[in-house]
């Protein structure tokens, strides 16, 4: 059986307008899969197929070899998701962003765990200052530092994740997906920008 992801002559459209269709490519772990694109081209929409937030319009997505529909349980298990958009509660403080989001997602780290992510996302300094108050750069990190709390979760999809990050925080975060990788993970994510991930399996989809 299938360990992975795949997608099997997926279509997708919107309004009046197809996005893209005959889409087939499948992941497995240890693989990468970079999603390229104009804006408007369906790169979104791709991933939230992917996680099951958005229905194909023909094809279907398969996980572990079983359509999602049938095991969303399970793949809400497997999955992290991190949209473009940092998603945090302004009046909750990075920290306390960062504990919830875990327990929604099913398990609850260690405060000290927590707070160790932060600091790895260069957060020292404001892990409890309320999120409102934060750059643009710093509610990056601040979500993403949920990835160095989900190395068990065999699926990470990630939309845009490089953006508004600067040279040492673009460089953690891929270390982050590097061993992630390394650990036979799997991670699809969009990028506008040519980062450098060291993993030889890697694919490239243009849309």
């Amino acid at each position: 059986m299938s360990r992975g992801l795949g997608v099997s002559d997926v279509a997708c459209t919107r309004g009046n307008r197809q996005l893209f269709s005959g889409l087939s490519f499948d992941i497995q772990p240890g693989q990468l899969l970079r999603v390229r694109g104009a804006n408007g081209a369906g790169k979104t929409s791709l991933l939230r197929m992917l996680c099951g937030l958005l229905l194909p319009g023909s094809g279907q997505v398969l996980w572990c070899g079983k359509p999602l529909a049938a095991q969303r349980e399970k793949l809400g298990r497997d999955l992290l998701y991190l949209g473009h958009a940092a998603a945090l509660k302004d009046e909750l403080s990075p920290l306390e962003n960062l504990l919830d989001a875990c327990a929604l997602g099913g398990h609850t780290p260690a405060k000290a765990a927590a707070m160790a992510a932060l600091l790895d996302a260069g957060l020292r300094g404001h892990e409890r200052t309320p999120a409102r108050r934060l750059s643009q750069g710093q509610r990056r990190r601040s979500a993403l530092a949920r990835l160095a709390l989900s190395q068990t979760a065999p699926l990470w999809i990630l939309d845009e994740p490089f953006n508004a990050l600067d040279t040492a925080a673009s460089t953690w975060l891929t270390g982050l997906i590097e061993t992630h990788l390394q650990s036979d993970g799997m991670v699809v994510l969009t990028s506008h920008q040519d980062v450098p991930i060291n993993t030889p399996n890697q694919q490239d989809l243009a849309l």
